[in-house]
Formats: structure tokens, sequence, C-alpha cells
């Protein structure tokens, strides 16, 4: 990081299925000292990217609802050891792909955050989609939180929680100045549905946005078997910021890192003196929203 700038790195993300825990791990470095070597500081993995845990556990388990939510669960810890020691080994800050964590009972979606200082914390998603909720079981985790960082103040948004405005509030409300969307949309429209969601907290909150993305397809591991996107970074479409709101932008389907410089003080100053100041009049909404009935040609 350079004065009050950063560099983000966010991966469009093919599962792989791995023989054995080394390449796993030569899997997550090769990528981070890809990322590293580009100059990012900031490293941001889809939701789900955890899920090819369960390759380790066999065809048989991966195939299967509960054995893959459980080999993955269980191999979690190991995972987050390797990411912690390659965010310090890299001086970078690392948002680890979401697995699907057994916690007190229930099973959450779960983010692992690593700094390089060899800090970490996680953040669980919010609301689940129909999917997570009728199929899967997974239950909403632990309330938002916000990260405090050298690069600035930091919050996550886990895919379908990007679709819900006040979610995003409380992070901005927060201080919240970047907002991580990890995500695993199966569908081309589940991703547009996300982007969508980007671009809209970015304009509201006057914030950047950042979104990763599974891609391809993984048929041996359940859930994940088609995924569709690329990685997306998003700002509020005003003075410092590009015109349509799109900082930098992968291919879709296409493996890789997507890079964009992001300048902490342009966020400030758009917040304090933009052409509209959507965050600030974000408060004058309550007391227009009392709806009255008007007769129109009854």
């Amino acid at each position: 990081m350079k004065g009050q700038g950063m560099k983000v790195a966010t991966a469009a993300y093919p599962l792989d299925w791995f023989r054995d825990w080394a390449a796993y791990e030569a899997k997550m470095r090769s990528w981070v000292a890809e990322a590293a070597g580009q100059g990012a500081d900031l490293l941001v993995f889809p939701e789900y990217g955890a899920m090819e845990l369960a390759s380790l556990a066999g065809g048989d388990v991966a195939a299967d609802l509960q054995g893959s939510i459980a080999a993955v669960s269980d191999r979690v810890a190991q995972s987050n050891a390797v990411l912690a020691g390659l965010a310090q080994e890299f001086g970078v800050y690392i948002l680890g792909g979401s697995a699907p964590v057994a916690d007190a009972g229930q099973v959450v979606n779960r983010a692992p955050f690593f700094a390089p200082n060899g800090g970490q914390d996680h953040q669980d998603k919010q609301i689940m989609t129909r999917f997570e909720r009728e199929d899967w079981g997974v239950s909403g985790g632990g309330p938002l939180k916000l990260f405090q960082t050298k690069l600035g103040k930091i919050g996550v948004l886990i895919c379908y929680d990007s679709e819900f405005p006040l979610l995003a509030r409380a992070l901005v409300e927060a201080g919240a100045e970047l907002i991580l969307i990890p995500s695993c949309t199966e569908a081309l429209e589940g991703y547009w549905r996300v982007r969508i969601g980007a671009l809209a907290r970015a304009l509201e909150g006057q914030c950047v946005t950042v979104m990763a993305s599974l891609v391809g397809d993984r048929p041996e591991i359940f859930a994940v078997e088609e995924n569709t996107g690329m990685g997306g970074v998003f700002g509020p479409p005003d003075m410092g910021f590009p015109p349509d709101a799109v900082m930098a932008e992968g291919v879709l389907n296409q493996p890789g890192w997507t890079y964009a410089d992001v300048d902490m003080n342009a966020i400030r100053a758009v917040r304090v003196d933009g052409h509209v100041l959507n965050m600030t009049h974000w408060q004058e909404q309550p007391e227009r929203v009392k709806t009255q009935p008007v007769s129109v040609g009854l």
C-alpha cells in the first residue's frame, strides 16, 4: 500500500480436485504468490471457494450432501492455517473462500479474513438463499463485523447478503469504505443479481465494492457443480470514479485475478463533496416513505 491507495485482487476461482493436502497447499501458494507479485495488498476469494476441500475425502463423500459439508468443515482449521501463513509470508490481507462450518449446533457459511501481522477473524453470511435453507440446512451466523485494517475499514457481504441494502447500510454507518462480496452463482442470472447488488451498494454507500466469483464446472462436488461469474471492482459513479462505476472487471468464466487500484481518499472525498451525497441523504428516506392512498380514475 502506498499512501492512502491500495491494489485489490479479486478472484474468478475454479475449484480443483486434489489427490492430497500438498496439492491444495501448492494451489493456494500459487494464487497468493501471483497476486502479491502484481503488487496486490488485498486478495479476495469467492463464496464456497473452500468446497474443493471435499475432494480430499474421496468421490463418494464429495458427491453427498451432508458428507461434503462435514468433510469441508473438518478441514477448515487446516486451510485457515495455510492462508494465515501465506498472508504473513507475502505481506497481504486475504479474504479466504467461504466454507460451511459447524458452529454451536448449526452450520453457517463462513469467510475467514487474514492480516499480514498474523491477525485473523471471520464473517458469517447473514441471509441464506433458498438452496442453503431448504437443501443444505445452512443458517445465518454471527453478526456483521467491521474489520479495521491498515488499508482502511472493510466489511464483507457474502453473495446474497449484497442484495439487501440495510446490511450494507449498517456497515457504511459503522465506517466501512470497502465492502468485499465473495459470491457463488450457478447461472448467469445469479451472477447478475449479485453484480447489480454490488453496484447498488457502491452507489448508496459511496464506497467501493469488490466481487469475487467461483467459475467453471466441478460435477464431482455437491452443490458447486456449475459456476458462473468473474471478478469485478465497483465504485460510486461520481467524481474520482469511472462514469459507469466499473473500476475493473474480468472476463466471464475465465479463471484468474482481476486487479484494481483503490484510492481511499477518493472514497472519503466523494462522501463529503460528491456531485450527489447518497450516503448522507439516506437519512431523508424514513420521513418520506409513509404512503397515502390516492384515488385516480376510479
